[in-house]
C-alpha cells in the first residue's frame, strides 16, 4: 500500500518540468504571468460532491459536479467551469509560467515555475499580479502551496486561520513568490486572506505588502476578518506565523456628502476586498474593485513617503485619494479598478475591468485605461482609453467554442515606463466578458499603447490606440505584466519549500515522518538532504525519490524538536531553508484525489467475525478517480484504515476522530510499518453515519489537525 501511494506521489511530482535552459531575464524586457489548465475528464467525474471536504459546521448543501475536468472544446458540450454555477467557490490548481517578451511582444523565453512549490487557481481572475521590488532585483506575485488539479483552493482556509463556516473545507497556504533576475526562487507561505486569495504582493525595506480578499464563510470569526484586506509578512518567515494586518478600512469611516452622516457599516471585513497593488515614492497604495462592499477606488495606506513597518502597520491609515470616486461597489455608477501605476507624482494610469457583463462592455465609459491628473492636492480624470480594445466584441479562439467566445471587457493589471520622448508605454492584460460558466477562464490578451505624458486632452488622445501584443490560446490565461527585474550585487539563490509529503497545510515536521524538499534542483551528481537541528545536530535523511523539482525523504527519528534548518547539496552547491519547525507529531493524510478524497480503505466485521475489505475509492472509465461508497449496516462493524505519515508519536491515546461531525472511536493509531515513514489510523465509524452521503474525516493528533479528507457513506 504505501509504495503505492508514494508511486502516486511521484507520478503528480513529476508532471513538474522546470525549463533547465533559462539564462535569466533581461532589464529592458517585459514579463507576464500566465497559466495554462492542466486538468482532464479524468481529474473530475460529474456526480462527485462540490465543495470538496465541506464540514458539517458549514452550509454544505448537495451539490454535484455537473461536467467533467475536461476543458470545453469543439467536440464536445462538456465545460468543466459550469461547476462554478453549483459551487460557487470552483476552481482547479493549475501551473504558473512566466514568459519574457521583447517589449513589442517577441517571445523570448519562458521559466516554468515547479507546480511542486505553488499554483494558481484556474480560473480566479484576480491572482498573479506581478510587481518589482522596490530596488527593481526580484519580481513577486502571490501563489498557493497546494498540488496541481486540487479545488477550490482559493476559496479554502489557511492552516492557521480556519473558518468552520466555510464550505470549502481544506486549508492551503497562500505564498509569495520572490524570482530574482536570474530565476532562482524564494517562496513565504503565509496564513494571509483565509478564505479568499492573495491578488498581489511587493518586496520593499525587507518586508513583502500583499493585497487581497478574505473570507468565505457564513460566519465572520475575528482572526478571519483579521486576515483580510492589506497584510505584512517577512521574508522566510516560519509557516506558523499569524496574519499581520496593516490598518483596516470602514465606509463608516467616510461621511457621505448627501446626508452628512457616516456610511452604514458593510459586511465585517469585506470592505477591505482590496486587488491592486503599488509602491510609489516609498508609499503604499492599494485599489479595491469588486464585490458588493465597501467603495471602488484607490486609497492611499499609512502616511505619504513612510512605508508600513511591523511596529506600526495595524494602525496605519486607509485614505481615500482626493478626487476619486467614493461612491459604494454596489450602488449605480461604481468603478472596477484594477492595476495602478504612476508615471510621476501627478500622473496616475488606473486599469478599469468593467462590470463583468456583456450587455454593458461596449457601451462602458469607464473601463480600460483611465489617466488621472493631480492639481492642487485633488486628482482628475481626464481621459479614459479604450481606442483599439475593442470592447464588447468577441474574438475567436482557435480550438474553441464558438459559443463561448470572449470579449474584452476592460483591463486587469498593468504596467508602465516613461519613455525619452515624452509618452509613457502602458502594457495591460484585459478582463473579459463571455457566456462561460467563469469569465475567468475565458482566453484574455495582452495589450500596449503609448500615451503622451503631458496630454490632458481627450481629444488630443483620440489617436492613441492599444495594439494586441499576444493572445491566449485555449486553455490559457494571462494574468500579470511587470518589467524584467535586474540583476542585483550578489546573485540571488534558490531556496527549498520544506513540506510534510502528503499535507501541504501542515506547519511542521515530524521525527520519522515523510516530507519533501520543492525547488529547483541539479539531480547530477545526486543531491543529498541534511537536517540541523535545534541543537545543532546535522543527521542526513534517507531519500524516497529524487527529481529536478521534487525531493521526498525520511525525517530521521533522531531529529530534536524545534526551529530547524534543511539543507539541500548537489555538487558544490547548497540550499537552504531555515524556519522549518520539527513537532513531536505533524499529522497528514493520504488522498487518492485532487477533492480530498481519502486513499484508505473499510474493513468490515460481522458478527461472525468474518471480515471484508475494499477500498474507498475507485477509477471511472475517464480514469477519474471516484468516491466508492461505503455500506454501513446493521450487526456489522465498519473500520475506516486510513494511511498517512507524522501521527505515531501521539499514539492512539493521544488520537481523535470525527466523521461528519460525529467523534468516531479510534482503536489504533501508530506505524503502518517500522522505519517505512507510513502511518496507520484505524477507526471505528458509528453506525448512525449511515446513509450519510459526502462526509468529511477530521483527525486530531496531540492537538495537532490533520488535513480533512472524505468518504461517501451509505
Amino acid at each position: 500500500m504505501y509504495r503505492q501511494f508514494l508511486a502516486a506521489l511521484i507520478v503528480v511530482s513529476g508532471s513538474t518540468v522546470w525549463s533547465q535552459s533559462f539564462s535569466g531575464f533581461t532589464a529592458g524586457n517585459i514579463v507576464v504571468s500566465r497559466s495554462v489548465y492542466g486538468g482532464s475528464a479524468g481529474v473530475l467525474a460529474v456526480g462527485q460532491p462540490l465543495p470538496p471536504v465541506c464540514p458539517s459546521s458549514a452550509s454544505c448543501g448537495n451539490a454535484k459536479a455537473t461536467d467533467s475536468g475536461g476543458y470545453p472544446s469543439l467536440n464536445s458540450p462538456n465545460n468543466v467551469w459550469n461547476n462554478n454555477i453549483v459551487d460557487g467557490s470552483f476552481g482547479i490548481a493549475s501551473p504558473v509560467f512566466l514568459d519574457q517578451l521583447t517589449p513589442s511582444g517577441t517571445p523570448v523565453s519562458t521559466l516554468a515555475v515547479p507546480t511542486s512549490m505553488v499554483n494558481t487557481s484556474f480560473s480566479s481572475k484576480s491572482e498573479l499580479s506581478l510587481n518589482l521590488s522596490a530596488d527593481g532585483t526580484a519580481l513577486t506575485f502571490m501563489a498557493y502551496v497546494a498540488p496541481a488539479n486540487t479545488f477550490d483552493v482559493s476559496n479554502a482556509n489557511t492552516p492557521m486561520v480556519y473558518d468552520p463556516t466555510n464550505p470549502a473545507g481544506a486549508s492551503y497556504f497562500r505564498a509569495v513568490v520572490q524570482v530574482a533576475a536570474n530565476g532562482a526562487i524564494q517562496l513565504t507561505p503565509t496564513n494571509s486572506f483565509s478564505g479568499n486569495n492573495g491578488r498581489a504582493a511587493i518586496l520593499a525595506n525587507g518586508l513583502y505588502y500583499m493585497a487581497g480578499n478574505g473570507n468565505n464563510g457564513s460566519g465572520t470569526p475575528a482572526n478571519v476578518v483579521a486576515s483580510e484586506g492589506v497584510q505584512v509578512a517577512i521574508p522566510g518567515q516560519a509557516l506558523a506565523t499569524p496574519p499581520l494586518p496593516i490598518g483596516d478600512f470602514s465606509v463608516s469611516q467616510v461621511i457621505n456628502p448627501a446626508t452628512g452622516l457616516p456610511y452604514p457599516p458593510d459586511k465585517l471585513g469585506k470592505d477591505n476586498n482590496f486587488r491592486g497593488l503599488t509602491v510609489f515614492n516609498n508609499t503604499l497604495y492599494v485599489t479595491k474593485g469588486s464585490g458588493g462592499n465597501g467603495f471602488n477606488t484607490v486609497y492611499q495606506v499609512g502616511d505619504k513617503g513612510s512605508l508600513p513597518s511591523l511596529a506600526n502597520a495595524a494602525s496605519a491609515a486607509f485614505t481615500v485619494l482626493p478626487g476619486f470616486p467614493i461612491t459604494l461597489a454596489k450602488a449605480s455608477g461604481a468603478q472596477y479598478p484594477f492595476g495602478i501605476f504612476f508615471a510621476n507624482a501627478g500622473t496616475l494610469y488606473v486599469a478599469d475591468e468593467g462590470d463583468g457583463t456583456t450587455a454593458n462592455a461596449a457601451a462602458s465609459t469607464t473601463s480600460g485605461l483611465q489617466k488621472w491628473v493631480l492639481s492642487n492636492g485633488v486628482w482628475t480624470r481626464v481621459y479614459v482609453l479604450q481606442n483599439g480594445l475593442n470592447l464588447g466584441q468577441p474574438y475567436t479562439i482557435a480550438n474553441y467554442p464558438t459559443s463561448l467566445n470572449p470579449a474584452t471587457g476592460g483591463l486587469r493589471n498593468i504596467a508602465g515606463k516613461v519613455n525619452g520622448d515624452g509618452t509613457v508605454t502602458i502594457w495591460a492584460v484585459t478582463s473579459t466578458v463571455s457566456a462561460n460558466g467563469d469569465q475567468g477562464a475565458d482566453p484574455n490578451q495582452l495589450v500596449a499603447i503609448a500615451d503622451v505624458l503631458a496630454n490632458t486632452s481627450a481629444t488630443a488622445a483620440a489617436a492613441e490606440k492599444f495594439t494586441i501584443l499576444r493572445t491566449a490560446n485555449a486553455g490559457e490565461v494571462l494574468r500579470g505584466v511587470v518589467l524584467a527585474p535586474v540583476a542585483g550585487a550578489t546573485p540571488a539563490v534558490n531556496v527549498p519549500l520544506i513540506l510534510s509529503a502528503t499535507n501541504p497545510g501542515a506547519t511542521a515536521l515530524s521525527p520519522g515522518s515523510m516530507a519533501t524538499a520543492a525547488g529547483q534542483f541539479s539531480t547530477s551528481p545526486s543531491p543529498t538532504v541534511s537536517i540541523v537541528d535545534s541543537t545543532g545536530v546535522a543527521t542526513q535523511a534517507p531519500f524516497a525519490a529524487v527529481t529536478s523539482s521534487l525531493i521526498t525523504f525520511l525525517v530521521p527519528s533522531t531529529v530534536a524538536p524545534g526551529t530547524a534548518q534543511v539543507m539541500v547539496t548537489s555538487g558544490a552547491v547548497t540550499q537552504t531553508a531555515s524556519n522549518v519547525q520539527i513537532s513531536t507529531v505533524a499529522p497528514a493524510i493520504y488522498t487518492a484525489n485532487g477533492l480530498g478524497l481519502a486513499a484508505a480503505q473499510a474493513i468490515q466485521v460481522s458478527a461472525g467475525n468474518t471480515q471484508t475489505a475494499q477500498l474507498t475509492y475507485q477509477t471511472d472509465s475517464n480514469g477519474a478517480t471516484i468516491a466508492r461508497p461505503v455500506a454501513l449496516s446493521s450487526g456489522t462493524n465498519t473500520y475506516l484504515v486510513l494511511y498517512g505519515t507524522g501521527i505515531a508519536a501521539a499514539g492512539t491515546a493521544l488520537t481523535t476522530a470525527t466523521i461528519n461531525g460525529v467523534a468516531a472511536t479510534v482503536v489504533y493509531a501508530g506505524p503502518a510499518g517500522a522505519g517505512s515513514g507510513l502511518d496507520q489510523v484505524n477507526i471505528l465509524v458509528p453506525a448512525k453515519l449511515a446513509g450519510a452521503g459526502n462526509a468529511n474525516v477530521q483527525l486530531i493528533a496531540e492537538g495537532h489537525a490533520a488535513n480533512p479528507v472524505e468518504i461517501i457513506l451509505q
